[in-house]
């Protein structure tokens, strides 16, 4: 192989992609057995075999077991807002969009007290072991998982106030500004770093993705003068939705 040509199993998986792409192999059409590529392409079993790995691992194509495997439906990727912006009221962005009478989003949530890792205390700018309000989520649109979310709020900032619970109390599911607004905690910033990777065995059983499935995964902190005093991680399906801002100039 001469330098920058493709191995051979990114040739066959390439051209294997484009017809995915045009139609050719359109979706739940069974992919071509490992005997019809190494024939039709001229490549060992092995070239052929990591070919289909490939595809599988963009969740182009998946196995069926007993069965072979087969071009999976490509969903249209739909919109989630993460937004600077402020509804009426106070409600969470997520909470702005299914108030519209087309969309049937719903969620649910439990929130337990537990002792922040190290990872989380270093986000909260609090010691290992200190003691915080673990909040998760899950969000389904139309009864289809969409989104997870977990969130770590200081007990330091909210324990023995009403809004220690956040979807309980008289503020609960007001979002984390109103929230701290009401123990005259005035949240000033906030910063949202977005990356992606595979998602955990745990996430993608919640979500309905199969393994090697790519996720989206916003790490989001408030601040209050300097100091967090809310940080969660949200991790959405790559596959089915696109993460997108709203963000006001000033």
């Amino acid at each position: 192989m001469t330098f920058g040509e493709q191995p051979a199993y990114l040739r066959v998986a390439g051209d294997l992609r484009k017809k995915i792409a045009d139609g050719s192999l359109p979706p739940h059409t069974r992919l071509p057995s490992q005997a019809r590529i190494r024939e039709e392409y001229g490549v060992s079993d092995t070239v052929a075999l990591e070919a289909r790995k490939v595809l599988m691992a963009e969740g182009l194509v998946e196995g069926r077991s007993g069965s072979g495997t087969y071009v999976r439906e490509r969903p249209v990727p739909r919109r989630v807002a993460r937004s600077g912006f402020r509804p009426d009221g106070g409600a969470t962005p997520f909470r702005q969009e299914q108030a519209d009478a087309e969309s049937r989003g719903t969620w649910e949530s439990s929130s337990a007290q537990t002792e922040a890792s190290v990872a989380v205390a270093e986000r909260l700018a609090i010691r290992p072991g200190d003691r915080v309000m673990c909040t998760k989520y899950v969000y389904r649109d139309s009864g289809e998982p969409m989104m997870l979310s977990t969130s770590w709020e200081p007990l330091a900032v909210t324990g023995r106030t009403p809004v220690m619970l956040p979807e309980e109390g008289p503020l609960g599911g007001m979002g984390v500004v109103e929230r701290m607004r009401a123990i005259d905690v005035i949240v000033d910033n906030v910063t949202e770093e977005v990356g992606a990777r595979p998602g955990l065995a745990e996430e993608l059983l919640a979500l309905g993705g199969v393994p090697g499935h790519v996720v989206v995964v916003v790490h989001r902190t408030f601040y209050a003068s300097g100091r967090p005093v809310e940080t969660a991680d949200v991790v959405i399906p790559a596959d089915r939705y696109r993460v997108a801002y709203h963000l006001p100039v000033k």
